[in-house]
């Protein structure tokens, strides 16, 4: 049975014939309808819906041009698959609870949050994490297509939009804007035409009108390039930095359980190694030790995994030296014997290892020359004091 406020809010829209009231409530409806597995009443609804409206929504959702506007993507990450700090998981555990009990917080009057912006340099799991969020929720997850979504001609853009978002509103959705500095941009940027910043505009509009069952995420590797509204209108801002050592060592941990094995160096070692990979890097590592494995004999599979790990060290060095500035760690590629390899990778020896070393064989030497002054035959004479050569008196 439908919710007791949405059942008011229909007797209202036809008492005070508010169309867009009359409009909201019956996508809430649908939407209520296909989550509880009722598609034949939520698609007769639908159907009244769209024989009322003037701009018909369909389930394809095409422009003229027969494109899609948007991409459906089955979600099979779940988000206790991914490494996230203690932080970023409270936070993303909290706005799948609201979403869950989203009942009871509107008993209360109040109403779940569903506007999350995902910022931070690529490959650091912004699109896995929007597609852990539509498993939570049993959603399905729509991605715009910027190649549809973005028209040549005047007005064609914002029109592509609001099509887009009256598409979306009929029904529980994860609608995931990748790569978003793209349509979203500061409108004050001078070299920017005025066509986009009417489609920002048009856009900050449908955000501000999307029901609170539509969640809708957004990622962008640059936010500064973002328009200084777009901020505002996300209740949720979350930061997805490169993965520390500790996430590194979580990753490892659960790659052994993967493999089904043990690597033959310790994790914490490994992530020393490692630190610098964005976890793209790390899963494209572990894709290549999973396909040697597949194609090695099974003798070779033991040490197929530290030869692997060899390569992606040495990408690792090379990505902290063009990130950060600062020289890595011995090279796993250096260690030599088994003694190494059990100890887990210490350092190398100190660079003034050696000069201590020179300068304990050379102390015999003297500074200029190099000649062993120990074994020279010829000696100086002989002196006492404060360095000062003893001589003979004269007669």
């Amino acid at each position: 049975m439908a919710r007791a406020d949405l059942l008011l809010n229909l007797v209202k829209a036809g008492v005070s014939g508010e169309r867009d009231l009359l409009v909201r409530t019956t996508q809430a409806l649908i939407a209520e309808e296909h989550g509880k597995q009722h598609h034949v009443l939520a698609n007769s609804l639908d159907a009244q819906l769209r024989s009322m409206s003037k701009s018909i929504v369909t389930m394809s959702i095409h422009d003229s041009n027969g494109h899609g506007l948007v991409h459906e993507r089955v979600p099979e990450r779940k988000l206790t698959q991914l490494c996230l700090s203690p932080e970023v998981r409270s936070t993303v555990s909290d706005l799948v609870e609201e979403q869950q009990r989203a009942d009871l917080l509107r008993s209360y009057n109040l109403e779940p949050r569903h506007r999350v912006l995902l910022t931070g340099p690529p490959g650091n799991g912004k699109t896995s994490l929007a597609e852990g969020l539509a498993e939570s929720l049993a959603v399905p997850m729509f991605s715009v297509r910027y190649d549809a979504l973005i028209g040549s001609f005047l007005g064609e853009t914002a029109s592509r939009v609001r099509q887009l978002f009256e598409f979306v509103c009929n029904r529980k959705c994860v609608l995931f804007f990748d790569e978003f500095d793209t349509i979203a941009k500061e409108r004050g940027d001078t070299h920017e035409t005025g066509e986009i910043k009417r489609v920002v505009s048009s856009l900050l509009l449908e955000i501000d009108r999307l029901p609170s069952y539509v969640l809708v995420v957004t990622a962008t590797n640059h936010p500064e390039l973002l328009d200084r509204a777009v901020w505002r209108r996300f209740q949720v801002k979350i930061e997805l930095p490169r993965p520390t050592q500790v996430q590194i060592n979580e990753w490892l941990r659960d790659l052994e359980q993967r493999l089904e094995d043990r690597l033959s160096l310790k994790t914490q070692a490994l992530a020393k190694q490692l630190n610098g990979l964005s976890f793209s890097a790390l899963e494209d590592m572990a894709q290549d030790i999973m396909r040697k494995r597949a194609l090695s004999e099974p003798h070779e599979i033991k040490n197929i995994a530290d030869s692997v790990i060899r390569l992606w060290t040495t990408a690792a060095h090379k990505e902290r030296l063009a990130i950060d500035g600062y020289p890595a760690p011995s090279d796993f590629s250096n260690v030599r014997n088994r003694r190494t390899v059990k100890a887990g990778i210490t350092s190398g020896p100190h660079p003034l290892s050696r000069l201590r070393k020179a300068g304990r064989k050379n102390r015999s030497t003297t500074p200029r020359t190099g000649e062993n002054v120990r074994s020279s035959k010829r000696r100086g004479p002989a002196r006492s004091g404060r360095g000062r050569a003893r001589t003979r008196p004269r007669s």
